[in-house]
């Protein structure tokens, strides 16, 4: 009989390891705590994709607000 062997991750916020499975409603994150804790940096734009800006693309306000004019 094979034994299925547990999946252990680490939490994205804590570093913790947790079991990645059904049993664990949190997953990846270890606790509801870590899960809400991302869950508020999403929400507030923590998180963003870097992107280089094409000045072609910005209005003359635009450009004028990011040279501090």
């Amino acid at each position: 009989m094979s034994t299925i062997k547990k999946r252990l991750v680490t939490c994205p916020n804590c570093k913790k390891l947790s079991e990645y499975s059904l049993e664990n409603a949190f997953r990846p994150f270890c606790s509801e705590r870590c899960k809400m804790i991302d869950l508020g940096v999403w929400a507030t734009e923590g998180y963003a994709i870097p992107v280089a800006i094409n000045a072609a693309d910005l209005s003359d306000d635009e450009t004028n607000a990011l040279l501090g004019h």
